[in-house]
């Protein structure tokens, strides 16, 4: 199996409405460093797995909405957790839209939300 990973960032604020997420239930920010796999068994024609630049280009795009936004203010989110979690899949769906004319294989996300906590979403 190939792979290539890349890599961007993004800043957000949001919060929790539900005690299960303690002190998280107010407004907080979040920096986010994200990781998107492209997976493909082949390589060929042109012993890519995918263009790099495009793949960056898709991702960079992808976040662009959310930078520096408070996801509790975009109507999609509204009454939703965007937990870690959450915005992962969100990610993932929505680099894989973009990117499906060019590449066919298996994508996953990884959120950093700090140096010790990670969420990911990786399709089966």
């Amino acid at each position: 199996m190939y792979s290539v990973k890349i890599r961007d960032h993004f800043m957000i604020a949001h919060s929790f409405d539900n005690p299960v997420f303690g002190p998280a239930q107010s407004l907080h920010g979040a920096t986010y460093v994200v990781d998107v796999t492209f997976f493909s068994h082949s390589i060929e024609p042109y012993n890519t797995v995918i263009d790099i630049a495009l793949a960056s280009d898709v991702l960079h795009d992808v976040l662009e909405r959310f930078r520096f936004k408070n996801l509790d203010d975009m109507p999609e989110f509204k009454g939703r957790l965007t937990t870690t979690e959450f915005m992962a899949r969100y990610i993932h769906d929505a680099v894989k839209e973009k990117t499906a004319a060019q590449f066919n294989g298996k994508i996953g996300v990884t959120l950093g939300e700090s140096h010790v906590a990670w969420a990911s979403y990786e399709e089966d």
